[in-house]
């Protein structure tokens, strides 16, 4: 009962949210004038990058469906956190790639809601909320990057993904485009009239937003590509493009690709983050979506990412396929 109220409130607050906020609040200005967008943030939602199939062109969400969607995944989150056999057997289906439980991840419970709506997916544009792959580009969100040819995945660690390496985060939480995954979905924004600085908990990335600038020179490409700022009106626009030819964003080209960004502060506990995504030679159109930056709590801060893939996992990986090369050599020499 107690999880059917919250559901119930929760609902109500989001529904009378752009009519309070557009009555009672002013957007905070810096010593320049422009929004204050400082602050501690979290982009952590249940609805999902891209919408399911079944949907077809649905939006949004009723608030009953919202409710129960939200509902089934707090049914779901009990069941994942609760207690474990101890004495239980070792699982049998060869799966060892999951090596979280529940316990470390976010618990993502809560629709998103824009201009007062249960959105059914972050992308808006194309209307299906599919990302518009070109035939023989699809990709997971997350995917390990092909290695240089004469390389394997298990040659060395400058050919592992980035994420193994502690050099960027597993996911796109750093961006752009700046999405959720797995877990410390948190944001601290640091603001001057130069710069703007978009500190990341996951893997400690740091966007560093250049204000009244040109773009550095192609050599100087950068993992989260060269961003330039303005100002329209009391939004921030960031044009990243020149991204390093290592890095990934859904099997685009990283020389072609253009990602467009824009900030709004439209309350005290929120920001609308939008962008949209420029490649034509990965997909068939631009597409773009949007999702809120919520406040953190008063209080909670972003502390020290330690990434111990690189300390322990990494070494690891290469030190199995050694021992898997040499077995093969005996094999062959039998």
């Amino acid at each position: 009962m107690k999880s059917f109220i919250c559901s119930i409130l929760s609902i109500a607050t989001c529904l009378v949210y752009p009519l309070a906020t557009a009555q009672d609040w002013q957007v905070a200005r810096t010593a320049s004038g422009v929004p204050n967008l400082e602050g501690y943030w979290t982009n952590e939602t249940q609805t999902p990058l891209q919408r399911d199939i079944s949907l077809g062109n649905k939006l949004a969400l009723s608030a009953d469906e919202a409710q129960a969607a939200e509902e089934q995944r707090r049914n779901y989150l009990e069941i994942a956190n609760s207690d474990i056999d101890p004495d239980r057997s070792a699982p049998t289906d060869g799966f060892v790639d999951a090596s979280y439980n529940q316990f470390w991840l976010d618990g993502f419970d809560e629709m998103m809601t824009v201009n007062g709506e249960f959105r059914t997916s972050i992308i808006v544009d194309p209307p299906n909320g599919r990302i518009p792959f070109l035939p023989g580009r699809e990709t997971p969100m997350y995917y390990v990057a092909p290695p240089p040819p004469g390389f394997t995945i298990l040659d060395g660690p400058e050919v592992r993904p980035l994420g193994d390496r502690c050099l960027t985060s597993f996911g796109y939480h750093a961006g752009p485009v700046m999405l959720p995954f797995l877990y410390n979905n948190n944001y601290q924004i640091v603001q001057t009239p130069d710069y703007i600085v978009i500190l990341v908990e996951m893997v400690h990335d740091t966007r560093i937003i250049r204000m009244k600038d040109s773009a550095l020179p192609e050599n100087m490409s950068q993992w989260m590509g060269d961003a330039i700022g303005h100002w329209e009106g009391d939004t921030l626009v960031v044009e990243s493009r020149n991204f390093n030819a290592n890095q990934h964003f859904f099997n685009a080209s990283m020389d072609n690709l253009l990602i467009t960004e824009r900030f709004t502060r439209v309350a005290q506990d929120r920001i609308n983050y939008k962008f949209s995504v420029d490649d034509l030679s990965a997909f068939s159109s631009q597409w773009s979506g949007e999702l809120p930056f919520v406040a953190k709590p008063a209080g909670e801060k972003i502390y020290e990412y330690a990434c111990h893939e690189g300390n322990y996992a990494l070494p690891s990986i290469l030190a199995g396929a050694r021992v898997q090369e040499a077995d093969a050599a005996k094999d062959a020499a039998k």
